[in-house]
């Protein structure tokens, strides 16, 4: 018996063992997955999953999500086995190690083949409940599939319900907009007929506001009329009137004058004949009295020649005192007076004169007033007027000078700027009036010498067209008088001076005599002006020649009240481009002739209608003054090889 129940509990064990891995190997064949029923995608073994009937029951719910899972994600990986007694899965095999020793023992058994075929009948068994199972499970997935089916059905339908609603609401919609673009189309046409009777009502209001304006600006003017024609009338009556009254009033006032003039002129022809009276007893009285003729006589002719003495005696004296103190007639312009007495009122003049130029100096950007030299030049005259001024102040000898180029660049006005910055007295003369002088052109320059050294500041004496008689001594047309002013002029040069700088000025260098050329010191060329130096010559004369022509000149109150003032010229378009063009044109150009040429435009200008100077009329000049300075340089040019 006891046999017996073992080998029952064998069976059962075997029987179980079977069922659940055929079981698990029939569900997972037909599911969607073929896996090991020990596979790491198995749930772990639970008490309820140890029958068959359970594990089979819970497949259908559990099939579809493992479907679903098998399409959308990858197999999870194996749990780790922390416990090797036990599979990846949590499967424990002691179960299986019992079943086949359970197995051994049965087939060592006598009964095994009992055994077997009751093991074999509860198989069949279980294998028939297994097929019924399994068509239970396929009847299952096919009523899934129809759900699954009815329920994409159900979606789709209600897609297109959906899609057809959207169109439907689309097209509603897209009705309305026409509707609405209608509509607005139709209100545009509103607003622009509304406009458009707006603007022909505002345009008949303003047609009649401008009839009613015109009305009232014809009465006003018809008024006007009438009242100016009755302020003429009256005025012509009043001054009717007051032409009467003023006639009758210079008739009395003519016949009261003619009564005055008779009057006065009765007495004045009394008093006359009374005079003539008196005048004719003393003559009848001195005639017939010899004595008193005398006397008369003798009074009358001892006046005329006092009168005369005097007179005679005092042109004398005055020649004389201006021989010992006036200016040396040679001297053509000084900044000293005539006299000594007048040399601290032309300093004065000359000190207010030079600060009210400082403005236009600063204004000009040059330090030389109205001299415009290459840049280079100004800095030598500059460093020599300093030079000077210390020379002076260290009471050492002063250096003397020489200035040569062609006629016209500003050697003279150099000169004369040099002596205001070095703090010197000037005196201009030139070498053309030496010769005139005959016999005493040695007594004039001595005295010019003598006359120089009297100033306490310091002479700049500046000979301009020094080569007229300092030339070359051998000149065979050099006469003995010019030859003896040459030779006075090296006697009081021979030597280095304190009181006197001597700067000569010609345009022939060349030409002077070496002994002259030996006492020169400094020797400075003044070239023709470039084209920056003549635009800066034009710009300065522009202003000097143009801008203010119509300002008051200088002088006194009495000659600016009966002189007639130049009229304004008024300057249109005249850019500094346009005085550049002209500055390039003007190629040869001493500062001379550009100063002419400025004085042309001027005289240009003055001959013009209007008084404006224009671009236009500027070119027509300077085209007109270019053309006249060939045209000069040409018989230059033909002169020169005819002297050759």
């Amino acid at each position: 018996m006891g046999k017996t129940s073992e080998i029952g509990g064998l069976i059962s064990a075997i029987a179980a063992y079977f069922s659940f891995s055929q079981l698990n190997f029939v569900s997972f064949a037909d599911g969607p997955f073929s896996f090991s029923p020990f596979s790491s995608s198995n749930p772990s073994p639970s008490p309820q999953s140890s029958s068959p009937s359970s594990s089979v029951q819970s497949q259908p719910s559990t099939l579809p999500q493992s479907t679903e899972a098998g399409n959308s994600e990858p197999a999870p990986r194996a749990p780790r086995n922390d416990h090797p007694r036990t599979t990846s899965a949590g499967f424990d095999p002691e179960a299986l190690e019992r079943g086949a020793k359970a197995l051994r023992g049965i087939t060592s058994s006598s009964h095994a083949k009992k055994v077997f075929e009751t093991i074999k009948t509860q198989e069949a068994t279980r294998q028939a409940e297994l097929a019924e199972k399994a068509a239970e499970f396929k009847a299952l997935q096919a009523q899934a599939e129809t759900e699954r089916q009815r329920v994409v059905y159900d979606e789709q339908r209600k897609l297109a319900q959906h899609q057809a609603q959207t169109k439907s609401q689309m097209a509603r919609y897209e009705d309305e907009l026409a509707r609405k673009r209608m509509q607005a189309s139709r209100n545009q046409e509103l607003v622009k007929l509304q406009e458009e009777s707006s603007i022909r009502q505002e345009q008949a209001r303003r047609a009649t506001e401008e009839q009613i304006q015109a009305q009232q600006r014809q009465t006003e003017r018809e008024k006007a009329e009438i009242e100016r024609e009755t302020i003429r009338v009256r005025a012509i009556a009043e001054a009717e009137g007051r032409a009467h009254e003023a006639k009758l009033a210079e008739d009395v006032n003519r016949r009261i004058l003619k009564d005055r003039a008779n009057a006065e002129m009765e007495k004045w022809v009394a008093a006359i004949n009374t005079t003539f009276e008196h005048i004719g007893g003393g003559l009848r009285a001195v005639l017939t009295d010899q004595n008193k003729l005398v006397v008369v006589v003798g009074g009358v002719t001892a006046l005329a020649a006092g009168i005369y003495t005097t007179r005679e005696g005092a042109r004398v004296i005055w020649s004389y005192v201006d021989r010992l103190l006036g200016q040396p007639s040679l001297i053509r312009e000084s900044s000293r007076g005539k006299y000594p007495w007048s040399g601290v009122f032309t300093r004065t003049l000359s000190t207010l004169s030079s600060g009210a130029n400082k403005g236009l100096t600063s204004k000009n950007g040059n330090g030389f007033g109205d001299v415009i030299l290459h840049p280079s030049l100004q800095k030598r005259i500059v460093q020599l007027a300093n030079a000077t001024a210390n020379t002076k102040s260290h009471q050492a000898p002063f250096r003397n000078m020489l200035f040569y180029g062609p006629p016209g660049t500003g050697k003279t006005m150099a000169a004369r700027e040099l002596a205001k910055k070095s703090g010197l007295d000037y005196a201009l003369m030139t070498g053309g009036d030496v010769a005139p002088l005959g016999s005493q052109a040695v007594t004039k320059i001595h005295q010019l010498f003598d006359w120089s050294k009297k100033s306490r500041r310091g002479l700049l004496l500046f000979i301009d067209e020094a080569d007229a008689f300092l030339c070359e001594r051998n000149k065979t047309y050099m006469s003995e008088a010019q030859r003896s002013a040459l030779n006075a002029l090296l006697f009081r040069t021979g030597d280095q001076s304190k009181d006197i700088v001597l700067a000569l000025a010609t345009n022939r260098p060349g030409d002077l005599d070496s002994a002259v050329s030996d006492r020169i010191d400094e020797v400075l060329e003044f070239p023709l002006p470039q084209t920056g130096e003549r635009f800066k010559l034009l710009k300065l004369y522009l202003g000097k020649y143009i801008a203010q022509a119509g300002s008051r000149k200088s002088g006194g109150w009495l000659q600016n009240l009966f002189k007639r003032q130049p009229r304004k010229i008024e300057i249109k378009g005249l850019t500094d481009d346009i005085l550049m063009e002209a500055a390039e044109k003007t190629e040869g150009f001493s500062g001379r002739e550009i100063a002419k040429l400025m004085a042309g435009v001027q005289a240009a200008v003055y001959g013009s209608p209007n008084c404006v100077l224009d671009p236009t009329l500027f070119r027509e000049v300077v085209d007109y003054k270019v053309a006249e300075h060939q045209q000069r340089s040409k018989l230059a040019s033909k002169s020169d090889e005819k002297s050759h």
